[in-house]
């Protein structure tokens, strides 16, 4: 027989083969694809800010200290507290009408290890578009890196997040109960018009009780229960916000009157600041373990 009619034959042959590998090859990309856009789901937490040469006092998460993200088939869902944004991921816009004569408009895709979310507004008035907003999310070793761009602020910032079981926990320093005793007493001060007061107990039994309360225009606005407690060799700030569920924050320094504690897998707070001024009075300042001037409360003895 002559080639030319063995040829035929012997492609024929081999078209299950290329069809066989063909059907294989695709799933095993889509595959591969899939399992690094999972990698984007679930929740995840503000560490610090990472944009280069923003002051310490000015850093910030560039968006919610915590959110989560949801991989469903053909788009990504930014789960907030209360509400919930889905976006496409293969480049289309979706419209939606939104407040006056403008139209929201939202796109988003997956490209190169990059997962892209943009909104902004379109006036029907001139077609000028306001209020753009970038948000490009990367897997990193360290976590998640979040590039934030909000084109009328001229805001350009990048942050870096984790899901809060991987961030580690910070090394707790050894004390005992008796080194917090200067905390103990009736402390009272002002912030804005409301007046604020903490008490403590003395250190016993391996524990010191505290409950602090805000008072304005005569009506209690907020309280909580506190407690340092005794573990492990050092001390533990336990924080109970309008008596709900304890939140705790571990002592990692303690020099004389300062006392820091931390929860860096913590929303807000991560930490709790706690200092006696050689006068006698007393700070009490929450905030971010990474940046920021956190937020400072004032107090004396009363």
């Amino acid at each position: 027989m002559k080639l030319s009619a063995l040829l035929p034959i012997a492609v024929a042959a081999c078209l299950p083969l290329f069809a066989s590998a063909t059907t294989a090859s695709a799933p095993n990309a889509r595959s591969v694809q899939d399992d690094d856009l999972r990698a984007f789901s679930g929740r995840w937490l503000y560490i610090e800010d990472r944009t280069e040469g923003r002051p310490t006092e000015e850093q910030g998460p560039p968006m919610m200290v915590t959110f989560g993200l949801r991989i469903e088939e053909d788009r990504v869902v930014l789960e907030r507290a209360r509400s919930e944004e889905p976006f496409p991921i293969d480049g289309s816009t979706i419209e939606t009408a939104a407040t006056g004569e403008r139209t929201k408009r939202f796109r988003g895709s997956w490209e190169d290890g990059m997962l892209l979310y943009e909104q902004d507004y379109l006036h029907e008035s001139d077609n000028k578009v306001t209020g753009l907003l970038r948000r490009e999310f990367r897997i990193t070793p360290e976590g998640l890196q979040v590039h934030v761009i909000v084109e009328d602020y001229g805001m350009d910032s990048y942050a870096l997040y984790g899901h809060p079981e991987d961030i580690p926990l910070p090394e707790p320093a050894q004390a005992t109960m008796v080194d917090m005793a200067w905390l103990a007493g009736a402390w009272t001060g002002t912030r804005g018009q409301s007046s604020i007061e903490e008490r403590w107990s003395p250190p016993s039994g391996g524990a010191m009780l505290g409950v602090s309360r805000t008072v304005k225009d005569g009506k209690m606005r907020s309280f909580e229960y506190l407690r340092v407690v005794e573990k492990d060799g050092g001390l533990v700030y336990v924080a109970q916000p309008g008596g709900k569920s304890a939140t705790e924050f571990v002592l990692t320094l303690l020099e004389g009157p300062l006392a820091v504690f931390q929860n860096p897998r913590h929303d807000y707070p991560q930490q709790i600041v706690y200092e006696l001024s050689d006068e006698g009075a007393l700070s009490a300042t929450i905030g971010f373990i990474n940046g920021g001037l956190g937020t400072r409360f004032d107090f004396e003895r009363e």
